[in-house]
């Protein structure tokens, strides 16, 4: 397994461009950044005045508060108030909360792409079945870059003083271990993920791999029961890092929807991305998707539409369309956001009584400055299934043809390189330095070889199959349970 070739090259050039492009170029920066999106600005007092029809104040000494604070200026709420569009430019993302964030995970998730897909490319010219997959490598890391992203964005809700946030993430969070803990009691045959195979294998695996490394007497200290409890913990995790994500792409769908009312053909593609997560939990369903397509019923007999292998490459292309889709309608859901300081100052409109100027300029400004946070929360969700699919079919061993060979690859022998003999005599004391430099090279890619292999031993391409199949299709599960609930909020009981 050859660890220094050219994937290796290829991954260290594309962070190199993306340390040294990332001031001048930016993917993050121009989604937001390309003109296609506007925003409002927030009146001025002055302007709040003349609406109101009267003329700026004068701070005198009789309207200075005893704590020496002088009297906010408020307006009615009624007057005709018509905010200013502007389209977002470069400075304006500057005082975005968590740009910098959003600006890394993006473009290290582009480069995760482009990284991808050379490895695809030189995986089907090349015979490269020994060598480390750079590729699945930088989309396991995407993944959990995603979820460490989520985290801090949780962490956010958390430190805040009023706490209804952080009763929604816990509510969630039980939520999804009670669901959780349902679907890893199903059958196989209602739900393939291969789980039980991934468990039995990597079980297997340790054992023989602790017999090789001296421990005849060691054993399984853990069972699969702990292994399932602890992976349902992980889930009601994941399902509590995507409570907010859902709810949020729940009213960015109705607002998005309600925006292009005079365009049905948008309107059709933001309907199918809202339903795509249903799209992807109904593919491993094995009544609705295999068996109605590997083994249609027809009478008395069975008809075989397509192929088992055939149906796992045509999985694996539904997903990564139906992801691409989400992104494409990236601009709609980021717009129909921005468009609530206006849809919050006509429902304002409707109001009796009076507010503050700066309430009015808060309230405006704040919808922008979380701007880059909705966005976020649009297109990890995204990310999380995106890349745990482009990672289940590296690592597992899956391929984009069909009734391509796809059973899990057996791990080849342990070949460690044999490093060159050193000739005594005819060398100068520097290329004696080289050899020695060479050997210590040699010595430390044959460690590094024997650490991956023995890795590579035990988590096998089943075990991948079974993990991040569930991985993948857990993630589209939390999505669509807070996404209907979102639309079942907001559109029943924000009303009531």
């Amino acid at each position: 397994m050859a660890l220094m070739g050219i994937q290796l090259v290829v991954s260290l050039l594309a962070a190199c461009i993306m340390q040294r492009m990332a001031p001048h170029y930016s993917f993050a920066r121009w989604l937001l950044c390309n003109g296609s999106l506007y925003r409002f600005k927030h009146p001025s007092e002055g302007e709040l005045c003349a609406l109101a029809g009267k003329q700026m104040p004068k701070p005198t000494r009789k309207d200075r508060r005893q704590n020496g604070e002088s009297k906010p200026l408020t307006v009615p709420k009624d007057i005709d108030l018509h905010l200013e569009k502007a389209p977002i430019n470069a400075l304006d993302a500057l005082v975005l909360r968590f740009f910098l964030e959003y600006q890394w995970l993006v473009d290290f998730a582009v480069y995760t792409a482009g990284v991808f897909i050379f490895t695809e490319c030189y995986y089907s010219s090349v015979d490269a079945s020994t060598e480390v997959n750079i590729g699945a490598i930088w989309c396991v890391l995407t993944v959990l870059f995603s979820l460490k992203t989520l985290k801090t964005l949780m962490s956010h809700y958390f430190s805040s003083e009023e706490g209804g946030e952080r009763s929604v993430c816990l509510a969630f969070g039980f939520l999804s271990l009670l669901v959780a803990m349902l679907v890893l009691v199903v059958r196989e045959d209602y739900l393939e993920f291969g789980l039980e195979s991934a468990f039995s294998s990597l079980f297997d695996n340790l054992e023989v791999f602790a017999r090789q490394q001296g421990y005849a007497e060691w054993s399984i200290p853990v069972t699969k029961l702990s292994v399932k409890l602890g992976l349902a913990a992980l889930c009601a995790y994941i399902g509590a890092l995507l409570a907010f994500p859902g709810l949020r792409m729940a009213q960015t769908h109705l607002d998005a929807v309600q925006m292009n009312t005079g365009r049905p053909h948008i309107q059709i593609l933001l309907h199918m991305s809202f339903l795509s997560p249903v799209i992807v939990m109904i593919l491993w369903v094995k009544p609705i998707a295999r068996d109605f397509l590997a083994n249609a019923p027809l009478g008395k007999t069975t008809v075989t539409i397509v192929s088992s292998e055939t149906f796992d490459s045509l999985r694996l292309w539904i997903i990564v369309v139906l992801c691409l889709l989400r992104l494409a309608m990236t601009r709609y859901h980021m717009q129909a956001y921005l468009n609530l300081s206006q849809k919050w100052v006509e429902q304002m409109k409707k109001e009796a009584g009076r507010i503050a100027a700066i309430d009015i300029q808060r309230k405006v400004t704040r919808i922008f400055c979380y701007l880059t946070v909705i966005t976020l929360q649009y297109l990890v969700p995204v990310f999380l299934i995106l890349f745990s699919t482009l990672a289940l079919k590296s690592l597992g061993d899956f391929s984009w043809k069909a009734d391509a060979d796809q059973t899990p690859g057996v791990t080849p022998a342990l070949i460690l390189p044999i490093a060159a003999p050193v000739l005594p005599g005819g060398f100068d004391e520097d290329e004696e330095g080289m050899d020695d430099m060479e050997e210590d090279v040699q010595a430390t890619v044959a460690h590094l070889t024997e650490a991956f292999m023995a890795l590579r031993s035990v988590l096998t391409p089943l075990f991948f199959r079974g993990f991040f199949a569930f991985l993948t299709w857990w993630v589209a599960a939390c999505q669509v349970i807070s996404s209907l609930f979102g639309i079942y909020f907001h559109q029943y009981l924000m009303q009531n």
